[in-house]
């Protein structure tokens, strides 16, 4: 067809919120494939893949897909980028409401929300824009909620050693708001404590505080 649209080849540093702090290891989706499967499944349910809303979906949606996995392709290690610095502050440091878009792996449908991270320094503090990019590490990929908060917990306390961290994870999930149970309002929390934050309940609930400024009990 004539003005087809261009394939498009990935260029990681394109993404803001990871910019060159992504490897050069190889774009891991096959365009070619995710094109015909999409143009499959048009066919699949009666449509006509040849009409004018249609005939370019297929490259529509290996583009999402590129963007969408492009988590699959970051290089932990050049995602931090030496940003680890040695201070002498021992309290709690908190980055709320940080938001995300992931894709569940069972239905391929978005889930979106926000996650709070909060670690205590044990001598080192990691620079703040690393955190966004690793909550954005783990979701951009084929996902669970459940996976994606353990971690995010764990690479944190690989990276830093800290004394303790705490991550709560909160989204909407469309797999459930406009399919199955279709319950539109529901929304999603998991949550994954290491260290003072597990075995600390004032450490919990200065966390806990910080992000919905509640307070648990025993």
């Amino acid at each position: 067809m004539e003005n087809a649209m261009p394939k498009m080849q990935t260029d990681p540093s394109e993404f803001d919120i990871f910019r060159d702090d992504l490897s050069d290891r190889p774009n891991l989706v096959n365009e070619e494939a995710v094109e015909s499967a999409v143009r499959s499944i048009i066919e699949a349910i009666g449509e006509d893949g040849k009409r004018e809303g249609l005939w370019q979906t297929p490259l529509r949606v290996a583009r999402m897909f590129e963007e969408m996995t492009v988590g699959y392709n970051v290089d932990p290690g050049k995602l931090v980028n030496e940003a680890v610095f040695t201070v002498d502050y021992d309290q709690m440091v908190v980055v709320r409401d940080i938001d995300f878009a992931s894709l569940c792996e069972h239905h391929l449908l978005p889930f979106l929300g926000k996650a709070h991270v909060a670690y205590i320094p044990n001598g080192k503090v990691i620079g703040l824009s690393k955190i966004p990019r690793v909550v954005e590490m783990f979701a951009r990929r084929l996902q669970l909620q459940e996976r994606m908060t353990q971690q995010i917990a764990a690479f944190l306390e690989e990276t830093l050693h800290p004394r303790g961290v705490g991550v709560v994870v909160e989204a909407l999930h469309l797999c459930m708001a406009i399919r199955g149970v279709k319950k539109a309002n529901a929304r999603m929390i998991t949550s994954a404590v290491r260290g003072s934050f597990k075995e600390n309940l004032n450490t919990r609930n200065e966390f806990f505080t910080h992000i919905y400024h509640t307070h648990i009990t025993e």
